[in-house]
């Protein structure tokens, strides 16, 4: 890979993490406190971007693979979610900013999966050379927060909160830039519907244990995105401090990206690699739970980060050592849909249902709330370790069959992955 062209794809996936992290963790306290809206509307807000995941990224590939080159839908997307941005900054009723942050994340849902797409089409070795430009994600995540937060300490006043939408807007203008000098990557035009048949790996039981439980445990972060930002504040963490405190989680996913992961899945397999990110995710929630002092809660971001790479992105690599050779993709975008639209969905409004439930006098019982999240994950963790189980380890057959020629998904074992990996 050249050295331009690895610049481009990297500034692409920088920039792509760098808006969702703009405004994703620190919206919430601007919903909950100078807005006054209830737990109920914050969720809604937030389910925005689920229900985006779940109709927008299939309409977009069609488009990709029939119709336009994929660096003029992710300009054209991204300029429209700018734009919406800025709009977004300006509503304070809770109807009007729900329509305008529903047309955004329908815009920007779309362009997820086709960041990714892009990326693959002009590596030579994805395996191997995907790595280097995936780091950048969480990388951006951590520095938009700690940009955000240097900038609210510059501020004489204490703000509204609304400049995380601007901040969003802005990066969102400058990605649609960076997304017009990306190489050209032009519809392939190879038709058919290979979700069809992704969706006929629901056959498989280890697949569809490992399909349920991870939608439940991925729905669970709602509760970490709608809720830890007003959490610490209330706990004495001031506002214009929350984003850097929240960006550790990133900075230690970039760390458990690049240093852990192979590691973890050469030495531990699937099975318990997914068991230890959900455990990080439960010891955060008794943390917040048991604990409830600033320092304490601020260090436990980590295990958000750790848990992500562990349970987030090893689900995605089980996919896709499960998923037959022709249907990769649309596996792919299946999980997606899955864990992303409709675990995230259902998590937003469950979270939202439950902070309004455990709120007295405008004030919300932390203990109560993170006491739910907590519990599910230690189902989700339990379910694993008795129904699930790793791949055989025979190794990697040398080409996968297509999906019409077998009844379930082939399988490769972990360490064959990491080895492929290099």
């Amino acid at each position: 890979m050249s050295t331009d062209l690895y610049l481009r794809l990297s500034a692409m996936m920088f920039l792509e993490y760098a808006i969702w992290g703009a405004w994703a963790p620190v919206l919430a306290a601007r919903l909950l406190g100078p807005l006054k809206m209830s737990g109920k509307q914050t969720g809604w807000i937030y389910a925005t971007l689920p229900i985006g995941c779940i109709i927008s990224p299939l309409i977009a590939g069609q488009l990709a693979d029939q119709w336009f080159a994929t660096q003029w839908i992710l300009a054209v997307a991204h300029l429209i979610g700018g734009i919406l941005m800025i709009i977004a900054a300006k509503r304070q009723m809770f109807g009007s900013l729900f329509v305008v942050m529903l047309f955004y994340s329908l815009s920007y849902a779309a362009t997820l999966p086709l960041v990714n797409s892009l990326m693959f089409r002009h590596l030579t070795d994805p395996g191997t050379q995907s790595a280097g430009i995936f780091i950048w994600a969480p990388i951006a995540w951590a520095l938009v927060g700690y940009s955000l937060t240097g900038f609210r300490l510059l501020k004489k006043e204490e703000g509204d909160g609304s400049d995380c939408l601007i901040y969003a807007g802005i990066l969102s203008f400058v990605m649609a830039a960076v997304c017009c000098i990306q190489p050209d990557t032009p519809p392939t035009g190879t038709g058919g519907t290979p979700i069809l048949e992704a969706l006929a790996m629901f056959q498989e039981p280890n697949f569809l244990i490992f399909i349920v439980i991870s939608t439940a445990v991925a729905g669970m972060m709602q509760f970490y995105f709608l809720g830890t930002a007003q959490f610490m504040q209330d706990i004495g963490i001031s506002s214009k401090s929350v984003p850097a405190c929240m960006a550790i989680a990133q900075a230690a996913q970039a760390a458990a990206t690049l240093f852990a992961l192979g590691v973890l899945l050469g030495m531990l397999g699937f099975k318990m690699t997914l068991i230890l990110g959900a455990l990080s995710w439960l010891v955060m929630y008794l943390i917040y739970v048991f604990i409830q002092k600033p320092i304490p809660v601020a260090i436990a971001q980590a295990l958000h980060g750790l848990a992500y790479v562990m349970f987030m992105i090893v689900g995605q690599i089980f996919a896709d050592t499960v998923a037959p050779a022709d249907i990769r993709a649309s596996v792919q975008a299946m999980v997606f849909a899955t864990t992303t639209g409709i675990g995230l969905f259902v998590g937003t409004q469950f979270a939202g249902i439950m902070m309004d439930k455990f709120s007295v006098d405008g004030k919300f019982v932390w203990r109560k709330v993170w006491m739910v999240p907590g519990t599910v994950v230690l189902l989700g963790i339990i379910g694993f370790a008795v129904a699930f189980h790793d791949p055989p380890k025979e190794g990697k057959p040398a080409e996968k069959p297509a999906a019409s020629e077998i009844p379930e998904a082939a399988f490769i074992a972990p360490s064959d992955y990491v080895a492929r990996l290099g």
